[in-house]
């Protein structure tokens, strides 16, 4: 039985991928480096250094030039998530928190990225987390199983226990890796191998999840 379900945050609960998006594309604008949204698909779910080097497409750097580009880009993405409010919160998110904490599970977010808990407090939904991993923990990012793993550990239960929602390809290899169940959000060209696949999370209930969640 499921005892947590544990969700990452862009693109399941808010999405920020627009913003992701457009910090990126302002970089690769002034490196000089085509790059358009299909590029950006690439990008989704994986770390910020790990982005870099798909956006540089081979392109030599030096490691003080990479740590540059990533805290120009970074700069870029918080300008933009300085906006958000609880407004953001997609379709369902809120709904489906509380009513999974009202029948005893526990929350989590698993993200990669290091800018989590602003994004919780511009939603303000940390309350609603039992505990958060993001991409500041000392682990390796997804697809790694790691994140996960230390969220299971954290929340007390085992990898068994978990289901991930997750939108992102690397996110349910991670979760799949973690030995824990998975929840796709999305095109089944993206999030097909998850064990149950939706388009998002709008209307959705518990009794939607029943295959996952027993």
């Amino acid at each position: 039985m499921i005892r947590a379900v544990l969700f990452d945050l862009d693109g399941v609960l808010t999405d920020t991928s627009e913003y992701h998006y457009l910090a990126w594309k302002r970089l690769a604008d002034e490196l000089g480096i085509p790059f358009d949204r299909e590029d950006n698909e690439a990008l989704r779910g994986v770390s910020r250094r790990e982005s870099l080097v798909l956006l540089l497409k081979g392109r030599p750097a030096t490691e003080e030039e990479m740590q540059e580009w990533m805290d120009r880009k970074n700069r870029y993405y918080v300008e933009s998530i300085s906006q958000m409010t609880p407004d953001n919160l997609l379709p369902g998110a809120l709904d489906l928190l509380h009513e999974l904490r009202e029948n005893g599970y526990k929350t989590a977010i698993v993200s990669s990225s290091k800018n989590t808990p602003m994004v919780l407090e511009r939603l303000n939904i940390a309350n609603l987390m039992d505990t958060v991993v993001d991409g500041n923990a000392p682990a390796r990012s997804k697809p790694a199983p790691d994140l996960f793993l230390l969220a299971a550990e954290r929340l007390g239960v085992s990898p068994q226990e978990c289901l991930v929602v997750e939108d992102a390809a690397a996110g349910i290899d991670a979760a799949r890796a973690a030995g824990m169940r998975t929840l796709g959000l999305g095109p089944r060209e993206r999030v097909g191998h998850a064990d149950l696949v939706l388009p998002d999370l709008k209307g959705v209930h518990l009794s939607d999840l029943k295959p996952v969640l027993e």
